[in-house]
């Protein structure tokens, strides 16, 4: 039972991990990547659609993401969509492709993107916490049931307390790469 309780600890930790980097890949660098337009839903024939189902997200240049739509009568809301998002592009339509060309960052919006690598960073660490309290209770329930001894719960939590120490290690890891990333030029 016990080892079931620190199994699942484990699991959930790392897709906290999973979470915050996936979270983070979301931020915008300077360089152009697909993954930046995930989040964009557009309106396909009254159906809220992901901008992948619609078209093929590819990386033009260094600076440059191109979307080959795939029915040309939904360039125009693929367009919308990528203006309205909260990214600050403004995409060019040529024929069935539409090019996105990412501004330069400035200093200031650097560090404001570092401000928000920073919160999604410490939502990760939250989060694993919140699994390492969900565990120790557990143990403490079944103490309490009297499933297992005192002392089978003081080792289960510091084996625990391990897990969370490595995961929360992995998340700083990712802040530092990706402050990194984001504040050179």
């Amino acid at each position: 039972m016990i080892e079931d309780i620190k199994k699942d600890a484990q699991d959930r930790m790392g897709k906290c991990v999973e979470a915050t980097k996936a979270q983070m890949a979301k931020v915008r660098t300077g360089r152009a990547h697909p993954s930046l337009l995930d989040t964009i839903h557009v309106n396909y024939y009254g159906t809220m659609t992901p901008l992948k189902q619609v078209g093929n997200v590819v990386i033009e240049d260094s600076r440059t993401l191109a979307v080959n739509v795939f029915d040309r009568s939904a360039i125009q809301a693929v367009e919308k969509a990528i203006m309205m998002s909260d990214l600050g592009l403004n995409p060019m339509s040529a024929g069935a492709t539409i090019r996105i060309p990412l501004p330069p960052l400035t200093e200031e919006r650097r560090r404001d993107l570092v401000k928000v690598v920073r919160a999604e960073a410490e939502q990760g660490r939250v989060a694993v916490r919140n699994v390492r309290r969900d565990a120790n209770s557990h143990f403490k329930q079944l103490e309490k049931d009297k499933e297992c001894t005192e002392d089978d719960v003081r080792r289960s939590e510091e084996e625990v307390q391990k897990m969370t120490d490595l995961h929360i290690k992995k998340i700083d890891e990712l802040l530092t790469a990706k402050e990194a990333e984001l504040m050179e030029v």
